[in-house]
């Protein structure tokens, strides 16, 4: 029986990243491929204001809405 892992794997949402429209939505682990900052990085940054404000969906789902990441990672470049 195969083992198959997604350690290492890219999000299909950050391989598609620039076709998304911006009224999507991406978790936190394109939001960190995309910058280039660990995942404890981009809560802290998104608390003190410098990255977007992450919208819980669910209980256990917070996303970030593309167009506002993009707006944002467009201003700090």
């Amino acid at each position: 029986m195969a083992h198959h892992s997604n350690a290492g794997a890219v999000p299909e949402a950050l391989k598609n990243f620039d076709s998304l429209p911006d009224s999507a939505n991406v978790r936190v682990s394109v939001v960190a491929a995309l910058a280039g900052y660990s995942q404890a990085t981009v809560w802290r940054k998104a608390k003190t204001g410098k990255l977007p404000a992450p919208r819980r969906i669910s209980d256990r789902v917070t996303v970030w809405n593309v167009g506002e990441l993009r707006a944002s990672l467009n201003a700090a470049a």
